[in-house]
């Protein structure tokens, strides 16, 4: 993993964007990464989605997929596949 891109801690369920929010640092910069809800089911396995109305079940979900999910933003930071808002999105 590159030690020049960090990922502290932070993360919240956007509900009306259906997707995990976490932070990555990189040079200085703070960018918002996105990973949808059925990302997340795809990672974990899952072949139907829960509910997506329980913040507290989809940032578990995210948990468990945590390194993984944290890789492929790495790995598009690095590639700087960036959306029109300077953030990166995993699906």
């Amino acid at each position: 993993m590159n030690q020049s891109i960090l990922f502290p801690d932070l993360q919240y369920w956007d509900d009306a964007q259906g997707q995990i929010c976490f932070m990555a640092q990189s040079q200085g910069m703070n960018i918002k990464c996105y990973i949808s809800a059925a990302k997340l089911c795809e990672l974990n396995d899952f072949s139907e989605q829960p509910s997506t109305d329980e913040a507290a079940a989809m940032l578990a979900l995210f948990d468990a997929v945590r390194f993984d999910a944290e890789e492929m933003a790495e790995d598009l930071i690095e590639a700087e596949e960036f959306d029109e808002f300077g953030a990166v999105r995993l699906g």
